[in-house]
């Protein structure tokens, strides 16, 4: 009886170590399976996008709106949707606005998309930046946003963007003729 008891231990024990060998196996595939997809999503093309203008566009009662345009380009023959933008504009080392533009609708397939980004500064924000505002009626900005798009499979993916220059403050003229 014991030489039975023996052979079905030593059995049971071939096939532990069996099964503990096939789940390396298993393991070592698995992790060839994520650094290949993880290789051929980090080598696709993903839309490109860059801030092509910020310039003035109308003053109102409570403050002064610019207007940002991005282009993105879309590398896919199918349309992107954007989720949503979030913009911050900063100048003299501060935040003079901020916001977020939900659903701002689609990127074009296999195209560039114009996408504007309006950005409101109170007037209340601006007399406090008179010291950079000076005699050349301008102030420097840094301009951060970062357009957040839904890629089908992959998911949501952060596309941010910066610009810096200096943006016109309106005149008397530009307040009356709009």
């Amino acid at each position: 009886m014991r030489a039975t008891s023996l052979g079905v231990k030593v059995s049971l024990g071939v096939i532990g170590v069996s099964v503990i060998f096939a789940a390396l196996k298993m393991s070592q595939l698995l992790d060839k399976a994520k650094n290949y997809v993880s290789e051929k999503v980090t080598n696709m093309p993903k839309p490109e996008a860059t801030v092509t203008d910020v310039d003035f566009q109308r003053v109102s009662r409570d403050s002064v709106q610019y207007l940002a345009k991005i282009s993105v380009s879309n590398p896919y023959s199918t349309p992107i949707p954007i989720c949503e933008i979030k913009y911050s504009l900063k100048s003299a080392g501060r935040e003079i606005a901020s916001g977020i533009i939900p659903d701002p609708g689609s990127l074009k397939a296999k195209d560039s998309t114009m996408v504007d980004v309006p950005v409101k500064v109170p007037h209340t924000v601006l007399l406090s930046l008179a010291r950079d505002i000076g005699a050349d009626w301008d102030i420097d900005y840094q301009l951060d946003i970062e357009l957040i798009i839904d890629l089908p499979v992959i998911g949501n993916i952060s596309i941010p963007l910066s610009q810096k220059g200096e943006i016109k403050l309106p005149t008397i003229r530009d307040m009356f003729s709009k």
